[in-house]
């Protein structure tokens, strides 16, 4: 019973006040950086930023200024004269068909990331959820092709390709590029399926889900990451390569951008303004995939360094 003051009012029960573990609550401090270290920073920033797109400016800048501008004995960074008709005039030029060399890079970079996406997610797969006689002897020779450069084999593709009937055209290519980044692929998606508790296969499996469900709409979203990383390096690589399209690829229109922007330099004449602009045509779409996807390939390139 609670005892009744004169008053006629129960007296209030005696709180205690709540422990130091009931009371932790985070104090956040501002980061109060000197004035001299902030415009430090920002000058060392600005410093790498530049030195990093001095190449790239550089370029462009050439891409506008004529061809005796150029090699004037007294050159400028910046041009005289803007020539943005540059890069009108450069797709109508005698010495590739740039139109062709575009689409012919684009054709086979796209088929050649898909057909090492189509590969490598079920080879991926397969090695990291089961353990099969030889596993790991494939697993090594997988990673051993990663080592061996295109310009290396050439020679031997050459000779393939015509016993093939595939020489000089699209399609060897996009088997050469494929196969040469397929390693790649395999041993990235593979330890982001081997990261996956076998739990979660199992419990989808005892809910009547089959090899292909539980891959597509179980596994596949916990690897997304992984194939972003996977899909931006094959088609960079794909994009980029040089030594066996310049051997297998004859006809002009077929070749990738990488070669044809060769045709521009000659014994006795450079035309430097269109090596300037057909170099930043081929770049600008990389630079638009790595925006688009930057934030996935961070994840990727970092995931599983943190458990």
């Amino acid at each position: 019973m609670t005892a009744i003051t004169d008053s006629g009012t129960t007296p209030k029960k005696a709180t205690r006040p709540p422990s130091d573990s009931r009371q932790r609550v985070r104090k956040y401090t501002a980061d109060q950086v000197p004035l001299g270290s902030l415009l430090l920073r920002m000058f060392a920033g600005l410093v790498v930023l530049v030195v990093f797109l001095l190449p790239y400016l550089i370029m462009f800048f050439g891409s506008v200024k004529t061809k005796a501008e150029i090699r004037s004995v007294d050159p400028t960074y910046f041009p005289t004269e803007w020539h943005w008709e540059n890069y009108a005039t450069m797709w109508a030029t005698p010495e590739t068909p740039l139109l062709q060399n575009l689409i012919s890079t684009l054709v086979i970079s796209l088929c050649a990331t898909l057909l090492v996406l189509a590969v490598a997610l079920p080879a991926a797969y397969y090695t990291a959820r089961f353990r099969f006689s030889g596993r790991l002897v494939f697993l090594f020779l997988v990673i051993v092709t990663q080592m061996v450069q295109p310009a290396v084999l050439t020679s031997g593709l050459f000779r393939q390709f015509i016993a093939l009937g595939l020489l000089d055209t699209w399609a060897a290519m996009i088997l050469v590029n494929a196969a040469f980044n397929l390693s790649f692929a395999v041993w990235i998606m593979h330890s982001f399926f081997a990261s996956i508790p076998k739990e979660v296969d199992e419990a989808a499996q005892i809910d009547g889900a089959g090899t292909f469900t539980v891959l597509t709409k179980i596994n596949l979203p916990l690897v997304w990451p992984g194939i972003v990383t996977a899909v931006v390096f094959t088609f960079v690589a794909s994009w980029n390569e040089f030594a066996a399209s310049l051997v297998l690829l004859t006809t002009a229109g077929n070749q990738p951008l990488s070669v044809a922007l060769t045709k521009f330099v000659g014994q006795y004449e450079t035309s430097w303004h269109y090596v300037f602009g057909v170099s930043i045509v081929a770049i600008v779409p990389v630079v638009l995939l790595f925006m688009m996807i930057e934030k996935r390939l961070v994840g990727g390139l970092v995931a599983g360094s943190v458990k």
